[in-house]
């Protein structure tokens, strides 16, 4: 049966089973322009589709813009669609002093500081990676790690809706102190939901800056060495979909 999949403005039958999801519509078009054979699905708001070929299997790239919320449509649509493996190709703010910009962190796990979470499932509910999406990431960049030339590491990352504070203070000290690796603004909606919905789900993020105020300087993720990270996480991020 073949589903209409209205914000997306696809239909299931054009999808595979193996999507690679981003926030930036021109870093989707990038990632699909790595991959053989490239051809535009479709596009609404923000949600731009693609699908290529990666080492001979099809894989899509659809973004899907800032924030749980609108990311949270892209993931359910996607997965009604009869997506079985989603790997989401990120940035984030690193908390760890050996957390650098223009590494790459590959998220184990999200602490969900989002509001759209807690909307659809109990608190407590854990959001958590795939496991063979993980290790698979981690192959992926070991594999490549000369070509790579970045650091790449694993651990838990922070899912938080607000990018500008207003009169309440960010959590970033706390999450610090927890050993948290870096915050961003989608994972916990991801992973929430691929557990839910009885599929995989990873992500790997260039890292573009520090988030805590005591190692943050001016914020600018447009360099060269978070350019080199994103690209990197891109590569990774397809030679690890086609694993799963």
């Amino acid at each position: 049966m073949t589903n209409f999949l209205p914000n997306l403005k696809l239909t299931s039958d054009c999808l595979p089973e193996r999507v690679i999801v981003c926030g930036d519509q021109a870093r989707a078009k990038i990632i699909a322009e790595l991959m053989d054979n490239p051809i535009k699905l479709g596009e609404n708001r923000e949600y731009h589709s693609f699908l290529g070929s990666w080492n001979g299997i099809k894989v899509a790239v659809v973004s899907h813009g800032v924030g749980a919320p609108g990311a949270a449509v892209c993931f359910e649509e996607l997965i009604m669609g009869g997506v079985q493996s989603i790997i989401r190709v990120g940035t984030a703010g690193s908390y760890q002093k050996d957390v650098q910009p223009g590494s790459l962190v590959i998220s184990t796990a999200a602490v969900s500081c989002d509001g759209l979470t807690k909307q659809i499932m109990p608190p407590g509910f854990p959001a958590i990676a795939d496991r063979t999406i993980v290790e698979a990431l981690i192959h992926a960049a070991s594999t490549n790690e000369e070509d790579l030339s970045v650091s790449v590491k694993e651990g838990m990352t922070l899912t938080l809706d607000a990018f500008y504070s207003g009169v309440l203070e960010f959590p970033h000290q706390l999450y610090k102190k927890a050993g948290v690796a870096a915050v961003e603004m989608e994972n916990s909606a991801l992973f929430v939901i691929s557990s839910l919905k009885g599929v995989k789900a990873g992500a790997i993020l260039a890292i573009d800056g520090f988030a805590d105020a005591e190692l943050r300087e001016e914020y600018n993720p447009h360099n060269e060495v978070v350019g080199r990270a994103v690209n990197a996480g891109m590569k990774v991020a397809l030679d690890a979909i086609i694993q799963v």
